[in-house]
């Protein structure tokens, strides 16, 4: 075997003070490299070293607590973060809002691209993807707080058409995982739900002169099958074996995730009980139809899926989310971006490569705040660095993006009436704003793309116009002046408002979708 074979403890003695770390997961353990992060984690709270770390992750890791990248989360240890999905680790957030570390997000797609783009000893990446966005160096350059002041990215013209440059970096250590080591040292991920950027955090440090350390379940006696390799020996340098690895945060192993999946798996979202996520669910998946490539985003527009499942739909489209994954039932919560029986595997790069082609028909996504402009933020907001995980890279190339939340937040009650719907108690918090305080999603870009969009919630739904937000449906028993334009600090266009269909305002039985077959 090419690859050193180490301790866990020695693996993570090979990270030094000040190295760029590049880390593959997801949330809910996925891919995670869980007991090599412990092990770093351990010996900095032990020696305070490794310090001044500058750690790279795509789709973030954790469960909101203390796994994954909240491993990381300890004042001195870390000096910078880019990330694109930083909600998973709660105490990361913290430190950034406190300006303990420089802060940086970028579209996961843009992480994922630029590790190869890294590794590959390229000018860094060149793509469309992020303008007019806070990725744009017009707006906020990918900054996420004060303390970060470097230039990570630039705008360029090419041939009259408008570019970002984002500026390549050097990867000391890449930290990934698979499931088994053969005695050549490659890596295989026979049990892994996605193979997500693995490969590009490999190539990224095998082009910047650094070291692979791969966390693995066990060894094999006999040499892979060529086809089931994803990290190759050539790219590993080391090689930690950990018999209780576990899948995820909840499955040990279980090679039954890519069988086939009978329809009874499909996830039911506990929140279907919530009148507001299953009015939401209904109108978004109207916009979808037979033979559609359909992308799901998290929380509230993840239910579209259970919705096309419990119409009878879910068998007509293509479902493709950024983990790399096609098709079969997808998880939900904590496993979000798993699916069991999928029928395809690719990694993360060559998804976004995919996503980039226009391959998505259409895609629904979250809404945390929406302006006039039909700007949408899901990035930052209240002070907190969220990240915008992949939807940049989602929305702006999908021909449909339908963005789904409630009308306002924080307390927010709706009774379902026969065929429409009535607020019990406003909520205390505006999502349609004057404008958004960190644009994921640009109106103004969309339309001069031709794309359309839409914005779904539980009383009233609008559509992007070229003149900003249109008002276009308005649910039977809510009152337009009190319950909709009272809240907006801007007033919409009006030109044919309809009622949303009554259809909709209809609560979503999971024992329904428990038994069907």
């Amino acid at each position: 075997m090419r690859a050193e074979l180490l301790s866990v403890d020695d693996a993570a003695a090979l990270v030094k003070d000040g190295a760029t770390v590049a880390l593959a997961a997801n949330g809910g353990g996925m891919l995670e490299p869980t007991e090599l992060i412990g092990a770093v984690e351990q010996r900095f709270l032990a020696t305070s070293s490794p310090r001044a770390l500058h750690v790279v992750h795509a789709l973030g890791a954790g469960d909101r607590a203390s796994r994954g990248l909240n491993g990381f989360a300890h004042e001195g240890m870390v000096r910078r973060v880019t990330g694109g999905h930083w909600t998973w680790s709660p105490a990361m957030m913290r430190l950034a809002a406190e300006e303990k570390i420089e802060a940086y997000t970028m579209p996961a797609g843009v992480i994922t691209h630029l590790l190869r783009e890294s590794g590959a000893r390229r000018p860094g990446l060149i793509t469309r993807t992020g303008l007019h966005t806070f990725a744009d160096p017009r707006l906020k350059g990918c900054r996420a707080n004060a303390s970060a002041r470097e230039e990570v990215v630039e705008l360029l013209e090419l041939d009259g058409t408008e570019y970002l440059r984002y500026r390549p970096f050097k990867v000391d250590v890449a930290i990934i995982r698979g499931t088994e080591v053969d005695e050549h040292g490659n890596i295989g991920a026979d049990a892994e739900p996605a193979t997500l950027d693995a490969l590009e955090c490999a190539q990224a440090a095998r082009g910047s002169g650094g070291i692979v350390i791969v966390q693995v379940k066990r060894r094999t006696a006999a040499p892979l099958d060529p086809r089931r390799v994803f990290i190759p020996a050539a790219l590993v340098d080391y090689v930690v074996v950990v018999p209780e690895q576990h899948q995820t945060y909840l499955t040990e192993e279980d090679l039954t995730l890519f069988d086939a999946a009978p329809p009874a798996l499909v996830a039911v979202p506990a929140g279907f009980t919530d009148p507001i996520r299953a009015i939401v669910a209904r109108r978004a998946a109207m916009e979808v139809r037979a033979g559609d490539v359909l992308n799901l985003g998290f929380g509230m527009s993840a239910d579209v899926g259970a919705v096309l499942r419990e119409e009878g739909r879910l068998h007509e489209v293509t479902l493709a989310v950024e983990q790399g994954l096609y098709d079969g039932a997808p998880e939900l919560g904590d496993l979000f971006g798993m699916s069991v029986g999928p029928s395809a595997r690719v990694s993360s790069a060559v998804q976004f490569d995919s996503f980039a082609t226009g391959l998505i028909d259409v895609t629904c996504l979250g809404m945390a705040q929406a302006d006039r402009h039909g700007n949408v933020n899901v990035s930052a907001f209240g002070g907190k660095v969220m990240g915008p995980g992949g939807f940049v890279d989602i929305s702006q190339y999908a021909r449909t993006s339908v963005f789904c939340g409630a009308f306002r937040a924080k307390g927010l009650q709706i009774e379902l009436l026969d065929g429409g719907a009535r607020v019990v108690r406003e909520g205390q918090v505006a999502k349609f704003v004057a404008d958004v305080e960190d644009v994921t999603f640009s109106g103004r870009l969309a339309i001069e793309e031709g794309r359309r969009a839409l914005y779904v919630t539980e009383r009233c739904v609008f559509e992007l116009t070229p003149d900003g937000l249109a008002l276009i449906e308005v649910a039977p028993g809510i009152d337009l002046e009190r319950d909709v334009l009272a809240h907006l600090p801007w007033r919409p266009i009006m030109r044919d408002v309809r009622p949303m269909p009554a259809a909709v305002f209809t609560p979503i039985n999971p024992v329904v979708l428990e038994q069907q077959s």
